[in-house]
């Protein structure tokens, strides 16, 4: 039943992002507005912390965008060697991060600084850079406006 559900979100999200405008694969990511609107579409409501990628090409267009660790209601843990790992495979120029808080304040804390520091320098070793990571809750915070990156 879950699965059948997941492949009806799944194909909602996609008609969500046909009507507003997402054509993810031959327009860039030119703002942090465009990025925090495409993570909100994609991680609001879920009840986990979800941390993900926006894997970019050298334009910033889309090349994927990946769930990649689940958490608790306060936390997920997140590893750089599968970022990196993942980066490689996608043949990655530049990536955001984005993750929600299930608690609705979109606040970044210490972990998601210190993370996102470790992440930065693991992908700096590939030549692969950082340019954003967005915090979904009741709005979306991003760490490039606010001079955190």
């Amino acid at each position: 039943m879950a699965n059948n559900e997941d492949q009806i979100i799944e194909q909602a999200l996609q008609i969500l992002e046909s009507r507003m405008g997402y054509n993810t694969r031959t327009e860039a990511f030119s703002s942090p507005e465009d990025s925090k609107r495409y993570a909100r579409l994609q991680l609001a409501g879920h009840e986990q912390e979800v941390f993900a990628a926006m894997f970019l090409d050298n334009r910033h267009r889309l090349i994927s965008f990946d769930k990649m660790f689940y958490g608790t209601v306060d936390g997920a843990s997140v590893h750089p060697r599968e970022v990196v790992k993942a980066a490689l495979k996608h043949n990655t120029a530049a990536i955001i991060f984005a993750h929600n808080h299930p608690s609705g304040v979109a606040e970044p804390s210490q972990a998601d600084q210190r993370i996102t520091t470790r992440l930065k320098e693991a992908l700096a070793l590939i030549d692969v850079r950082v340019l954003d990571h967005l915090v979904v809750g009741e709005s979306t915070v991003s760490f490039a406006e606010r001079g955190l990156i």
